[in-house]
């Protein structure tokens, strides 16, 4: 439409008579207290008597929304320039594209108790606070301006007829007696504006009852003009001025017109297209400018659902009193087209909008329609306003800011929104002109037709449970119809006011999202999340796994997160887009309790993991033993074919805890989802003294019981990686290092350090190593550290040849490391004193694994059990002296220069003889005493591939 639509026959159109209804969408999954608590909230708003029926509380607000002035002053303006033809086609499909959403809407509004708030209720309820706040705000703002808007044309109206001549002076026996000039329209504004407001304080039964007298009037202002065509002669009519069209060169337009009555000459002479300047604006018309004003005037369907809250039953009377309504005006609407057409001339037509008053059996009736049904839908604009207002106001979206539009009357009617509605209304009738708005509102409210439709789809797609609507002549297919007509119209009618308009809309949802609480309500998109997850789930065919796309799926066991939070996020680091999930075990026997002791302790672990910022999700067991837990969360963690491949523990050790959670730099660096509140948002336990990362205070099982969790990990084919110190682990500090300067390195020792005699950096646990550390390097966080591979020779191997040998291997495997060579003669005679005459053996053992490496390539293993000898832990291991592990201990000390950021080191397999446990566990801690932040890891199954 035009940007200069001036005069009334634009104005009071282009904005819509609206308001919101609200809807409860689908209530899932709420506990007795919640429901307690929400019920007691509302008891006080719900216990005030709703009295309004479907006839006054939707009919009439729906019809005289959706007729307006539109009925007066456009039938003949559309009809005149589109041809009889065209028109219909419009009104059908005008009435298509609301009809969509009024389907939408009656589906929403039997699917549960309704509440006040209008299409702000059911958008918010269904798609949650941040779409359903930001709508609300610009269905609020529209109202006002909309009020504001049939004000400002009632005054242009009354000043037209009552108002004074240019010159001051009034004829003889003339009607017009109003002063006239931009204040006194003003004071006349202001005073119809006081009287809308007087019956909105009163309340929603004044307005319904002042709503129905406005009702008849119109009804009777529609049968005289319908009774006029019949009853009145053919007769000419003098035509007003038309504004002056530039380079006009061809002859006048005529000033006479003709009301023919009805003859076929005339229908004939009307049904085709003969589209022309418009006299008030002087543009051209076109399809789309006239089909953007017509439409204008098929809006309004929400007017009913606005009044939800005063109702009844809504949920009754919304869907009959609406689609009552819908029929009805698409009726007259063709009706008074078909009349218009087969009596009166196109001239008459395109030259008067305000033809049926000259035609009507007297005169006055089409003025008083107008005046009335202006009115009506300046008063049905302001009274939604103050009803979005306090929905929004009571939902407590934008915190304080609207608290005091909370404030109701004794019978419920919310007069601190009306006021505040009113003084709105009255700022924008300061600016006196409102043909930009205009477009913007009727946009509001397309933009808010549309999102009731994607509400509606979105439910319909989530296909919950508790998504089962009285109203079932709905479809998805009739919500994206809806969607896509109301997006149409968008555009058609101003394309940059539309895009504004959702650029504002996306503005106020960003702005909700992050400074508005969580509500209760129910989010629509997890519905819908779970309905593609469980799809896609499905999809995931573990069959179809392959190498090439392998990625770690971690379990972290964690026994008090307060003295994990090191390695809860360096674990998040290195999970590379896959599964991540942080496993606890309760001691515990659900046959002497009463109920469910974990139920409770979901909410701060989930607290936890926003207050970490990291990607993860918790699984808690009870169990009679740690060990029966881990074995219950190995077997059922992950869901189709997101299992875990991979069980991190805590090293067994006696270091002292440090709470984390407490640490003021942890505070500071992760805050809180509420900054003004002081409590942490979990509860955990407070550490004792001892804690050995795997039970809940203190150590809750011995050493053989630890270890026998790793041997039942393998079992099960599971990866395994021990993290010790990690307490010590700031991620923080650590990433913070100058990646100019390549201050952070990751340091990978992939040879098995408890069996010289069998170390390879080709078996399937060395090349684990590589493939974590290399996906570690590709976190945006450790880009720029530099991965260091220490390769250990003996005297008689060629240094140089080995390291090429394993440069050659990081390069088909496209890992990028500087290769360094340790010499470790002395370590290894260390191991060889002790072991008597095996180390006559070792050449030859040495020199065939090697050349069975080389004929069978990097990635195939020896058959015939070589590679379960490499990866057990052998018989010769339990003479394996402290010196040597000392000494290796060193070794490992002596090539941190600079100190890496994390080591990764050989985790060998537990030994077959269970009570060789203990003695592999001091073993391993003597190995790794005093290295930092260290991943023993051990790998089962094969992760790299050269092929493409």
């Amino acid at each position: 439409m035009s940007e200069r639509t001036p005069l009334l026959h634009y104005r009071l159109s282009t904005s819509v008579n609206e308001q919101s209804g609200e809807h409860h969408a689908c209530l899932s999954g709420e506990t007795v207290e919640q429901s307690l608590a929400f019920s007691r909230l509302k008891s006080a708003h719900q216990s005030r008597p709703k009295k309004l029926s479907t006839f006054f509380g939707v009919v009439i607000p729906t019809l005289l929304s959706m007729f307006s002035v539109v009925v007066f002053l456009r039938i003949g303006f559309v009809v005149g320039q589109c041809g009889l033809y065209q028109a219909i086609a419009m009104f059908l499909v005008a009435y298509f594209i609301i009809s969509m959403t009024v389907l939408s809407v009656c589906a929403i509004s039997t699917n549960g108790a309704l509440d006040a708030g209008g299409a702000y209720y059911m958008i918010s309820r269904a798609l949650g606070p941040e779409f359903g706040g930001s709508l609300g705000v610009m269905f609020f703002l529209a109202n006002v301006c909309s009020s504001a808007l049939y004000i400002l044309g009632l005054v242009e109206a009354i000043v037209a007829t009552f108002g004074l001549p240019e010159d001051g002076v009034s004829p003889a026996g003339s009607l017009q007696v109003l002063p006239a000039g931009y204040w006194w329209s003003l004071l006349y504004a202001t005073g119809i504006l006081l009287l809308c407001l007087l019956v909105c304080l009163v309340g929603a039964e004044i307005y319904a009852k002042a709503s129905f007298l406005i009702f008849l009037v119109v009804m009777i202002v529609l049968a005289s003009i319908f009774i006029s065509f019949f009853a009145m002669r053919p007769r000419t009519i003098l035509l007003p001025a038309a504004l002056p069209v530039h380079n006009n060169t061809g002859p006048q337009p005529p000033n006479m017109a003709n009301f023919t009555g009805f003859k076929l000459d005339t229908l004939l002479g009307n049904l085709d297209a003969d589209y022309a300047v418009d006299y008030t604006t002087g543009t051209m018309m076109s399809f789309a400018t006239v089909f953007a004003v017509m439409f204008n005037g098929c809006t309004g369907i929400m007017a009913g659902s606005n009044m939800s809250g005063d109702l009844k039953n809504p949920s009754y009377s919304i869907p009959r009193g609406t689609i009552t309504a819908v029929i009805f005006t698409f009726i007259i609407y063709n009706l008074l087209s078909l009349m218009v057409a087969c009596s009166c001339d196109r001239i008459l037509l395109q030259r008067d909008y305000s033809f049926l008053r000259d035609i009507n059996v007297w005169n006055p009736l089409v003025t008083v329609g107008v005046y009335s049904s202006t009115m009506s839908a300046a008063m049905s604009n302001l009274i939604g306003a103050s009803r979005i207002l306090f929905a929004l106001a009571r939902d407590d979206l934008f915190g304080t800011v609207l608290s005091p539009a909370k404030k109701t009357s004794h019978n419920g009617n919310p007069w601190v929104s009306v006021l505040l509605s009113w003084f709105l209304v009255q700022l924008v009738v300061f600016t006196g002109k409102l043909n930009t708005i205009a477009s913007i509102v009727t946009i509001f409210f397309l933009l808010v037709y549309a999102a009731v439709d994607l509400a509606c789809l979105a439910l319909e797609w989530a296909s919950a449970p508790n998504f089962r609507p009285t109203f079932r002549y709905f479809t998805w297919h009739t919500c994206v119809l809806g969607i896509v007509g109301c997006a149409i119209m968008m555009f058609l009618i101003n394309a940059i006011y539309a895009s504004a308009s959702i650029a504002f809309m996306l503005l106020l949802l960003l702005l909700i999202h992050y400074l508005s609480p969580t509500s209760s309500w129910g989010y629509i998109s997890q519905a819908l999340i779970f309905h593609q997850v469980r799809k896609y789930l499905l999809m995931l065919d573990v069959r179809k796994d392959h190498v090439k796309f392998w990625r770690p799926q971690l379990l972290l066991m964690v026994s008090n997160p307060r003295s994990s939070v090191g390695l809860i996020t360096f674990i998040n680091d290195i999970k590379k887009s896959g599964l991540y999930v942080l496993g606890h075990v309760q001691l515990g026997d659900l046959d002497t309790l009463p109920s469910n002791p974990l139920q409770c302790r979901y909410d701060s672990w989930l607290s936890l993991v926003d207050h970490l910022n990291i990607k993860a999700f918790v699984n808690l067991t009870l169990a009679d033993s740690v060990r029966h837990g881990v074995q219950h969360l190995l077997f059922i963690s992950g869901l189709g074919g997101m299992r875990p491949n991979t069980l991190v523990l805590g090293f067994y050790d006696d270091c002292t805890p440090k709470d984390k959670l407490t640490d003021p730099a942890l505070t500071a660096t992760v805050p809180t989802q509420d900054p003004e509140d002081e409590r942490p948002p979990y509860h955990f336990p407070a550490l004792r003294p001892s804690n050995d990362g795997m039970g809940e205070n203190g150590k809750v099982m011995g050493p053989h019981e630890y270890v026998a969790v790793i041997a039942d990990a393998m079992k099960m084919m599971k990866n395994v990686a021990l993290a010790r110190y990690f307490h010590q682990f700031d991620r923080a500090s650590t990433i913070s290092s100058s990646p100019g300067k390549g201050a952070l390195y990751v340091d990978v020792w992939p040879v098995n350090l408890l069996r010289p005699d069998s170390s390879s950096y080709v078996d399937t646990c060395s090349l684990f190593l590589l493939q974590l550390a290399c996906v570690l390097n590709m976190v945006r966080a450790w880009r720029h550290a530099r991965l260091r591979l220490f390769l250990c020779v003996e005297e008689g191997r060629s240094l140089r040849g080995s390291e090429e040998k394993l440069g050659q291997l990081l390069k088909e495997l496209r890992i990028k490391a500087n290769v360094y060579t340790v010499p470790w003669d002395q370590q290894v005679a260390l191991h060889w004193q002790r072991q008597g005459e095996a180390g006559k053996r070792r050449p030859t053992h040495q020199s065939q694994r090697e050349e069975g490496l080389g004929k069978r390539g990097l990635f195939e293993e020896k058959e015939g059990g070589d590679g379960d000898y490499v990866n057990s832990f052998p018989s010769n291991a339990t003479r394996l002296s402290d010196e040597y592990l000392l000494a290796v201990n060193r070794l490992i000390l002596d090539q941190a220069c600079p100190p890496p950021a994390v080591r990764f080191l050989y985790l060998p397999h537990p030994p077959a003889d269970t009570q060789l446990y203990t003695a592999y566990l001091r073993q391993l801690d003597l190995l790794t005493e005093d290295l930092g932040p260290t991943l023993l890891i051990h790998g089962v199954t094969p992760v790299l591939t050269t092929d493409l």
